[in-house]
């Protein structure tokens, strides 16, 4: 991996690349790029390139046109999948306002921030995400369509399993762009595909999501299908999920895994919003294996929390409530937040919950909390009660997230 800017301009020179994409993400963690000529790289290190912020979603309507992207050296990928001679690559970057201040606005800047907060504590977390997938098959025109790739089920295998090949080059792209993918399965659903990566540092693993939904998505247009991330694309069958495996440390030891749970427990009502920000979104919770309720429980997989299964000997927490439609810059940092306040503040999380929550009578989920079933609701809980998610977001993009209604 290169590290310096200087690494990254010999590289470029020495390795015949013609082209470098300059990406970011709008609020809702849309991929944008901009591609520029490799001679001017030098200069988008020394002072960014120009683009247009009233154009980009949540960017704009606060006084911002001109706004610069400022590439960040140690994310230069080589995109494998095109050509060998006059390379393609691509560095995340930085936004900034033209004098050079950050962008307030910019989700990875608001990711980093929190990030420094924790480290001010004394906590560093590690994020490993578990991303969920439909193939779907294209029309003559190219055009896709709502018909599933296969009929395979959880981990079946070829020849009813039909993604085997997909998964594949996906693992092997993702490899050569520097991801490390753990494992790879056809899931529950028909034509429902799941990959899992190596956890990583906050920033890291945000930037990898991203990464990886472009990858799943550019391999399989090149075999002829569409990959969706929809929470619910196929009424009847499983959603797709986006678990967020934490692994949250003290730097000076002592024990925060309870504390830092109890924190997101606290406030995962108005970070609903945030990490499942469309009304497909709430389809699929409550459905199957998809939270409705505010619970733990170690290993049950319909909780909102657990704690899988440690054969590293690491503990980690497993939040199952999000979806792909999630911005991860902004999920990774409320939940920094919200675990950090957790440990500041001492608290406990409830006792667990041991129930079929699909055939425990009403009266034995009485007292439990359900989150918002609605985008509405969602969206009512950062208005009523969002003390928590105003300290931390900019009010722009709150109101971006609440009046855009996906």
């Amino acid at each position: 991996m290169l590290y310096s800017i200087s690494e990254v301009l010999d590289y470029v020179r020495e390795e015949d690349v013609k082209f470098v994409r300059l990406a970011f993400c709008d609020v809702f963690g849309t991929p944008k790029n901009v591609s520029v000529l490799a001679a001017e790289l030098e200069t988008a290190f020394r002072s960014g390139v120009s683009i247009d912020a009233s154009a980009i979603a949540g960017f704009g309507g606060a006084g911002y046109s001109d706004l610069f992207l400022i590439p960040d050296s140690t994310t230069l990928s080589v995109l494998p999948w095109r050509p060998t001679h006059g390379r393609v690559v691509r560095m995340y970057c930085d936004v900034a306002k033209p004098g050079g201040e950050r962008f307030e606005m910019d989700p990875r800047g608001i990711l980093k921030k929190a990030v420094a907060a924790a480290a001010e504590k004394g906590l560093g977390c590690a994020f490993g995400t578990e991303y969920e997938f439909y193939l779907f098959k294209n029309d003559e025109t190219g055009q896709p369509t709502t018909v599933p790739m296969d009929r395979a089920g959880y981990m079946d295998m070829a020849p009813e399993d039909a993604g085997e090949n997909v998964r594949r080059e996906i693992c092997l792209a993702l490899e050569e762009m520097g991801l490390v993918p753990e494992a790879s399965h056809h899931e529950e659903g028909p034509g429902q595909n799941e990959i899992d990566f190596r956890f990583s540092d906050a920033l890291s693993a945000a930037d990898n999501s991203i990464t990886f939904k472009t990858v799943v998505k550019t391999i399989a247009a090149r075999s002829g299908l569409t990959a969706c991330f929809d929470p619910k694309p196929i009424a009847n069958a499983c959603g797709s999920g986006m678990h967020i495996n934490i692994f949250p440390q003290l730097h000076g030891g002592g024990d925060c895994f309870y504390p830092f749970m109890a924190g997101i427990m606290e406030h995962i009502s108005e970070m609903t919003l945030f990490l499942n920000p469309t009304t497909q979104s709430y389809l699929r919770l409550g459905g199957h294996k998809a939270p409705q309720y505010i619970s733990w429980s170690p290993d049950d997989r319909a909780q909102l929390i657990r704690f899988p299964a440690r054969g590293n000997g690491r503990g980690k927490i497993e939040l199952r409530s999000p979806d792909a439609s999630a911005n991860p810059y902004l999920a990774y940092a409320l939940l920094i937040y919200a675990g950090l306040e957790g440990i500041e503040r001492g608290l406990a999380p409830p006792t667990p919950t041991e129930l079929d929550f699909f055939a425990a009578p009403e009266q034995a989920l009485a007292g439990l909390k359900r989150l918002p079933d609605s985008l509405g609701k969602a969206a009512a809980a950062v208005l009523e009660d969002g003390a928590f998610i105003n300290k931390y977001i900019p009010l722009q993009v709150i109101r971006a997230y609440v009046s855009d209604g996906r």
